[in-house]
């Protein structure tokens, strides 16, 4: 009987993440992250372990209260089709909701698998300002054509995220 594994990722997981996530960004189809990015952000993510070998990967990032974005997210084309990516973001959706995050969202390419976990397609206006800042760094910025999709997970009430204002001297 095969198994498939969600866990915390740990910092050995680091070059295998990366590896996983290589391809995609070639592809433009995630951003590209090297491995001191993952290493710093190495508690967002969780991979997925099929008989014992990483076969794929995500990654949260709570923006506020009550809001975060499923990024990040692949899995080697070999175990696609098998549910793995279905259960890396069950797996992100737990670890949020445990934090008392209410809503989700992601950007992109594979809206109807996401559509197919329950979320929705929302239009990219009406999320927050502040989950831009990573964005700025693709080169499809100004043009963008991912599709942002977004599932409540609690009936909290979202929050707006605050904007600090820096006044400078």
């Amino acid at each position: 009987m095969r198994r498939i594994c969600i866990r915390s990722a740990a910092a050995g997981d680091v070059k295998t993440i990366h590896d996983l996530l290589a391809p995609f960004a070639a592809k433009s189809i995630i951003l590209e992250r090297n491995e001191d990015d993952i290493f710093q952000h190495l508690q967002e993510f969780l991979v997925a372990e099929y008989d014992g070998v990483t076969v794929g990967a995500v990654a949260m990032h709570v923006y506020g209260e009550n809001l975060a974005e499923i990024r990040s997210l692949v899995v080697d084309p070999v175990y696609q089709k098998h549910g793995v990516g279905r259960l890396l973001v069950e797996g992100c959706e737990q670890w949020l909701a445990g934090l008392g995050v209410g809503q989700v969202f992601a950007l992109t390419y594979v809206d109807g698998f996401f559509v197919r976990q329950g979320y929705e397609v929302v239009s990219k206006e009406s999320l927050p300002h502040k989950i831009w800042t990573v964005c700025v760094h693709c080169s499809r910025f100004a043009d963008c054509d991912e599709v942002a999709v977004q599932k409540k997970l609690s009936d909290a009430v979202t929050q707006p995220i605050p904007i600090i204002e820096v006044e400078e001297e």
